[in-house]
């Protein structure tokens, strides 16, 4: 066929060939879009300050900040322009807000509907109640994720500019879209361990980044209540801010308790210190307050097991999500209790929520159990620090115990293996790779999600 002026059949073919792939494969390469350009436009010189970064760093900060991971083997102030600092915070923006997200949303502002091909990509990034509409949804999302940024903004500036911060306007919006898509980004080299005493500083970047880790299903769910639309949140909803809750208590119990390091600062200090680590590794946010290099292995651990936990689905965090590891203790109480079937909260958890949910813990364990032997193979550092290095790029947290900027070659690329896997899921990537079914099976009880 020969392509007319108009190129009418060469876009037919595009389309043709994009319909024919499953929804998981557009995701996976719609982020490999985003890496690529960030890539590309961090590595003109306009973007580069003082002696710059390399290419391979350049892609590790894109890699990382569509990620939203926050791990960097250079400094993001000292090593990019104002033009290269924005484009760091449009990747973690586009790379928050989720893949195709954006897109709908200025489609739908001129359409009234989504096509069938973004309409599979929404069901494959978003994990939603069947009582929930992809179009309205995603238009909640965009709304309340700007509203949530520019408050954050405004609350971080009085407090950046009474610390004698330079540029106090660009240290808030920077620091307040990185802390609500938990990027983890920053622009001082020691992330907030100045503020580590500063309760207003530590209130509002937790705010930020548990209304991001939550999840817009949580967000959406108490807006349609509020309104009278649904008399009562769903159970996906319960289930996510009983996990939250649980998780931030135990993980500043044991970190209050348990790190040497903490025993010498007051009290309040402490516990606001604990309060912190727990949330930031639990968020998936990857800000710190206090060396994470100089926490007990026991610390470490804790904090790892909240990194692999992780945020919520539909959020702006990673990890396996906490409705994930709640399926999975439905099933170890119903084998315990010698039952057929696994319950939570009195509610049968359906099959098909189960097998996606130890499918997912199976293809998580699996990567980092191989991201961690890799490292291990090329990196000449400790292995508890490979270890936390790996379940941190594939939670896409961005704590570290300070390995990063010294990754090889090779390591570097293995742990924007991890972040980008961690970013897309495991399961995802396996789906996106393997799979030619177009479509996910639906829940059999529409108020579940995973």
């Amino acid at each position: 066929m020969v392509a007319s002026t108009t190129g009418e059949p060469a876009r037919t073919g595009v389309r043709a060939f994009v319909a024919r792939l499953h929804p998981t494969a557009l995701v996976l390469l719609g982020y490999l879009w985003y890496i690529a350009a960030g890539w590309l436009l961090l590595c003109l010189p306009l973007c580069q300050k003082g002696p710059g970064a390399g290419p391979l760093d350049n892609l590790f900060i894109a890699a990382s900040a569509v990620s939203t991971t926050g791990l960097t083997t250079v400094s993001v102030a000292d090593s990019y322009s104002l033009p290269g600092q924005l484009v760091v915070l449009a990747l973690i923006q586009l790379g928050g807000v989720g893949y195709m997200t954006l897109g709908s949303f200025f489609t739908l502002s001129r359409r009234n509907g989504l096509s069938p091909v973004r309409l599979g990509i929404g069901r494959a990034v978003f994990s939603l109640p069947d009582s929930f509409r992809l179009d309205k949804f995603i238009r909640s999302v965009i709304r309340f994720t700007f509203a949530i940024e520019l408050c954050g903004a405004l609350a971080l500036y009085p407090l950046f500019r009474r610390a004698g911060v330079d540029a106090p306007l660009w240290n808030a919006v920077f620091h307040s879209v990185s802390a609500f898509c938990t990027a983890g980004f920053g622009l001082s080299n020691t992330s907030f361990e100045a503020f580590a005493a500063d309760p207003w500083m530590n209130g509002v970047l937790a705010a930020l980044s548990y209304l991001g880790a939550v999840g817009f299903i949580v967000v959406v769910d108490f807006a349609r209540m509020i309104t009278g639309k649904i008399e009562q949140v769903t159970l996906t909803t319960k289930i996510i801010l009983w996990a939250t809750l649980w998780m931030t208590v135990v993980g500043t119990a044991l970190l209050f308790l348990g790190e040497p390091t903490l025993r010498e600062l007051p009290p309040e200090e402490r516990l606001l210190a604990a309060f912190f680590q727990c949330m930031t590794a639990m968020t998936t946010v990857g800000f710190n307050t206090v060396p994470i290099g100089a926490l007990s292995k026991a610390s470490l651990l804790v904090v790892i097991v909240l990194m692999v936990i992780g945020s919520s689905p539909s959020g702006t965090g990673g990890g396996l999500k906490c409705t994930t590891v709640t399926a999975i203790l439905g099933v170890m109480r119903g084998a315990a209790r010698g039952e057929r079937e696994a319950r939570f909260w009195g509610r049968a958890i359906p099959l098909d929520r189960v097998w996606m949910a130890v499918a997912t813990l199976g293809f998580y364990c699996a990567t980092l159990v191989a991201g961690v032997y890799l490292l291990e193979l090329t990196q000449p550092t400790p292995f508890e620090s490979n270890f936390f290095e790996a379940a941190s790029a594939l939670g896409t947290v961005g704590l570290s115990t300070g390995i990063t900027p010294g990754l090889t070659g090779l390591g570097k690329l293995i742990v924007i293996a991890l972040m980008f896997c961690g970013r897309v899921g495991p399961l995802t990537l396996g789906t996106a790779l393997f799979s030619s079914i177009p479509g996910r099976p639906r829940t059999q009880d529409g108020d579940l999600a995973v």
